[in-house]
């Protein structure tokens, strides 16, 4: 069964203001139009998956979820039920294949993901979602006390799922909390979101050796970002 990421889900109250910040942060405008379940949605083709953002009923920009495609699903995206009530759906592509053909002026090569953070309180619950039943491939599960507790990393299409389990919380509180871009030379991206009015701090080490980063200041939306160049 061959899984990618489809969509990454991003909810926010008032699309029109949402969506200028991250034109910015993109350089390129969006395809506006309607997501498969009627919502009004800005859309963004990246180079391993596409950044959907839809008006929702939310107080505050949030990861709402993501949508996983598989070859075998239909048209239509499929909600995949589970014990920490993620917004986790299967779909066969058909929007997004439709999207990146018709609406080149919406794609953009500069920045791909590079994983989205889940914070949960039960990992295995997550392994049995996103490893048992979808068959995205768990390339590591580690603890690491200083990092924030177990660590799973889900990898598929160059995309990673990196899961944190803390015990602080409730019995099922799990929700997508970040996102992180990778890029090709990060001093050059930093410079042009400069020249756009995108708000980056300075350049550091990251945690894997070899890579720089810098955190996402200003169009975010809020959402915790990070924009990564990997190790050479």
């Amino acid at each position: 069964m061959a899984v990618t990421f489809d969509r990454i889900v991003i909810a926010v109250p008032e699309l029109g203001a949402a969506a200028e910040q991250y034109q910015q942060l993109f350089a390129t405008p969006p395809f506006m139009g309607e997501s498969l379940q009627g919502q009004p949605t800005a859309r963004w083709g990246l180079p391993n998956t596409v950044i959907e953002m839809v008006q929702g009923t939310v107080g505050q920009p949030c990861v709402q979820g993501m949508v996983l495609r598989l070859p075998e699903a239909g048209p239509l995206d499929q909600a995949m039920p589970n014990a920490m009530e993620l917004d986790v759906r299967i779909c066969g592509g058909h929007s997004t294949a439709n999207f990146r053909q018709l609406r080149a002026e919406a794609q953009y090569a500069g920045l791909s993901v590079d994983h989205v953070v889940l914070r949960t309180t039960d990992a295995q619950a997550c392994i049995k979602l996103f490893s048992d039943e979808l068959g995205v491939r768990l390339a590591l599960d580690k603890t690491v006390p200083e990092w924030g507790g177990r660590m799973l990393f889900f990898r598929t299409g160059k995309l990673t799922l990196e899961v944190i389990e803390s015990d602080k919380g409730g019995a099922s509180d799990s929700a997508f909390w970040g996102l992180a871009y990778q890029c090709a030379n990060l001093a050059t991206v930093v410079r042009d979101l400069g020249a756009r009015g995108v708000s980056v701090s300075s350049l550091r080490e990251g945690r894997k050796p070899g890579t720089l980063v810098a955190t996402l200041k200003s169009h975010g939306l809020g959402i915790p970002t990070l924009l990564i160049q990997p190790a050479t």
